[in-house]
């Protein structure tokens, strides 16, 4: 609760200041390695790690999500203590074993040491939490939660992939509906695992998405479903629809499809997705029924996702202010496994406000 004040709290410009403005999102061409980092004039950015790590008896599903909120202070504001600038974490292991997340998050104002986000390429902390990108590409994590200890390390084994128009990614039928959007598919996992008194190195492949936007949903979205997985042929996969309030039909939805070898991806027109409830789970905890399986249709292709396990909910209302169902999850094709990645939904509870 008391999180939730201060975020709320953050939100507001002090009195005699003016509110905070944010830039629209136009497209432009991204630039590397200077995109990697930070873009602390917009409202909101993640970096957001999913994977499947290939444990014994059974694989292990992992996230790791740094966010970057700019509230509603105005940054002429004098003040040192202003939260211009809040840094969230979240981290979850999805073992079978356990049949539930392991998880932990954390929140901090930027600065004063704590936490902060670099602009000139990945590199996002919190406290002892913290996610880089080294010069040579490779991704390095660690993360010192409550109940374990993450730590990876994620190699590129394939170019950048740009979502929608070279990286400028619709989100709605507005064209201010939209974000700054790529992915590194098919990442190789280096990880140690430290849990319940034990030690376990492990390898596994893994996806980041890099998202920052103002502007991202239309005032009538509820939230979204997505998908981003590494098909076992080496191609990757991205689809996603964005739901309407009280309906939950499809309000805008988008695909893209990199075929193994392939320098770009083949995108699928809004008419040409569409997600459909297989299977729904009831959250013990929010009563929420979760479609945690879902038929996806993309163009002439059909498939079909299906979790590691059902309970994957992730209540985040003490940072975020959302729950997420987010899971690691595999994709089927006339029943056959073709891929691994992670299914993530919001917007079931309430409506998600961004």
């Amino acid at each position: 609760m008391k999180r939730r004040a201060f975020l709320a709290a953050a939100a507001l410009p002090l009195a005699g200041t003016r509110a905070a403005e944010f830039p629209a999102v136009t497209p432009r061409p991204l630039a590397f390695p200077r995109d990697h980092g930070a873009h602390p004039e917009f409202r909101t950015e993640w970096w957001y790690l999913t994977g499947w790590l290939d444990a014994v008896p059974q694989p292990i599903g992992i996230q790791v999500t740094f966010f970057r909120t700019r509230t509603g202070i105005d940054a002429a504001n004098p003040s040192r203590f202003a939260a211009q600038q809040l840094i969230i974490a979240h981290a979850a292991i999805a073992d079978p074993a356990r049949g539930s997340l392991l998880k932990d998050e954390r929140i901090a104002r930027a600065g004063f040491g704590v936490a902060g986000a670099s602009e000139t390429d990945t590199d996002v902390r919190l406290d002892r939490w913290r996610f880089a990108r080294r010069g040579d590409g490779i991704y390095e994590c660690v993360v010192p939660a409550r109940g374990f200890t993450l730590q990876f390390a994620a190699a590129l084994t394939q170019p950048l992939l740009l979502q929608g128009e070279n990286g400028f990614s619709r989100k709605g039928p507005q064209s201010a509906q939209a974000s700054y959007y790529y992915s590194q598919p098919h990442l190789r996992l280096r990880a140690t695992l430290q849990q319940d008194g034990a030690t376990r190195n492990l390898t596994g492949t893994a996806w980041l998405d890099h998202e920052w936007s103002s502007t991202l949903l239309d005032p009538d979205a509820a939230g979204w479903d997505w998908v981003g997985v590494n098909l076992d042929d080496g191609a990757a996969l991205t689809a996603f629809r964005i739901r309407r309030r009280g309906t939950g039909a499809t309000l805008y939805a988008y695909a893209s499809l990199r075929e193994a070898g392939a320098d770009v991806p083949r995108l699928y027109a809004a008419d040409e997705v569409d997600f459909e409830s297989r299977e729904r789970w009831t959250s013990p905890r929010t009563r929420t029924a979760w479609p945690v399986v879902q038929r996806i249709r993309i163009g002439s292709r059909t498939f079909e996702t299906r979790p590691l396990f059902a309970d994957q909910e992730l209540d985040s209302r003490a940072s975020t202010g959302a729950v997420y169902w987010e899971g690691a999850s595999e994709l089927l094709q006339a029943g056959r496994q073709v891929g691994r990645g992670y299914l993530e939904m919001t917007g079931y509870v309430e409506p998600i406000r961004l």
